[in-house]
């Protein structure tokens, strides 16, 4: 008998999104099903039916997201003696507006990822801004951490930053190498 839930993770472009956040307005989400059972393994397309994946819209409709070929979501299958399955969901949301996020995944045995639904709100902003700008410490003579949110769907090819003296001097620029990986929504720099 397997009594044990299993443990679902789900990530928008490789990373854990707070309730509210700004993603891209085309993400990868990844939803990750972790069974400890080593005997039962979810290895085929059966075990999608296992999943239950719902997207609300800015209108407040409900979309069942399914593994047709429409949606394009895909299925990639555990193996002994991992058990752990992944689905991939390329989305695609054109309309501007907060949306809604709901998972709920089961293993072989039926054991739910948990007593209640993944439910995770997002907002997409299809214009490519950046918004939300500083830096602490300010001020600050050795190090500081940059924060700012990108909106839109395509991470800018070039990205810079100028730091200035107060006359207006620029002391330093610092390139998008520099920065570390930027991605569209909340950012902060090492």
């Amino acid at each position: 008998g397997d009594r044990i839930n299993p443990i679902l993770d789900v990530t928008f472009d490789g990373i854990h999104i707070l309730d509210g956040d700004i993603v891209s307005a085309k993400p990868f989400i990844s939803m990750m099903l972790d069974d400890e059972n080593q005997f039962l393994i979810m290895d085929d397309m059966a075990d999608t039916n296992k999943f239950d994946v719902y997207v609300i819209y800015p209108d407040n409709s409900t979309h069942a997201i399914y593994f047709s070929g429409i949606d394009g979501m895909t299925f990639l299958p555990a193996v002994a003696p991992e058990n752990i399955c992944k689905i991939n969901f390329p989305a695609v949301f054109a309309e501007d507006g907060v949306y809604k996020l709901i998972v709920q995944g089961s293993d072989k045995s039926n054991n739910a990822s948990g007593s209640f639904q993944y439910t995770i709100s997002f907002e997409v902003i299809n214009r490519s801004t950046i918004t939300d700008f500083l830096n602490y410490p300010n001020p600050f003579s050795t190090s500081t951490r940059f924060v700012f949110v990108l909106t839109g769907s395509v991470i800018p090819d070039y990205f810079k930053i100028q730091i200035m003296t107060i006359t207006g001097k620029v002391v330093r620029e610092i390139t998008t190498d520099e920065l570390g990986p930027v991605n569209i929504g909340r950012n902060i720099t090492q």
